[in-house]
Formats: structure tokens, sequence, C-alpha cells
């Protein structure tokens, strides 16, 4: 049986990484750009609860932080691409 007062990953925080992750295989600029915005806030959300005692992803939670914000700017410049090409 599994020790009830393990530590567990944060849910918030894995979907903070997958959120930043399908960021980068979407081909809309503004869809990647709205999953990279939730990949931002689900990691602060993760990263505040990894302090709370007994749940972990932290770590997890700055990375998709990190590559939500490298996913937003891609997203801008695939936005601008589209849109920019069909002026």
């Amino acid at each position: 049986m599994a020790d009830p007062y393990a530590p567990h990953k944060s849910i918030v925080s894995i979907l903070a990484i997958i959120a930043a992750i399908a960021s980068f295989f979407v081909h809309s600029g503004v869809l990647g750009l709205v999953l990279a915005i939730i990949a931002i806030v689900l990691g602060v959300i993760g990263f505040l609860a990894s302090l709370l005692p007994g749940t972990r992803g932290g770590v997890i939670s700055v990375l998709a932080m990190v590559l939500g914000v490298i996913g937003a700017i891609a997203g801008v410049v695939r936005a601008l691409m589209h849109f920019g090409h069909h002026l």
C-alpha cells in the first residue's frame, strides 16, 4: 500500500508542462499563444503549490514557465507571419 504521507507531484505542474510543450506543436500562432499563456499561469500556480509540504513539481513548473515564455514569443511571431502574409 502506498504511503499517504509521501510527496506527490502537483497535477497543475504536469498540466503546465503539457500546455507548454503543446504550444510548440500547434500550427496556429494564436492557439500556440493561448497554450503558452496557460502554461505560464499554471506554472506559477504549480510552483506556488510545490512550496507546500508534501507536494513536488517546482522544477517542472519553472520549466513550464520558461517554455511558456518561449512558446508565447513563437506564437506571436507565427501569428504575425500568418496575418502579415494576408495583408
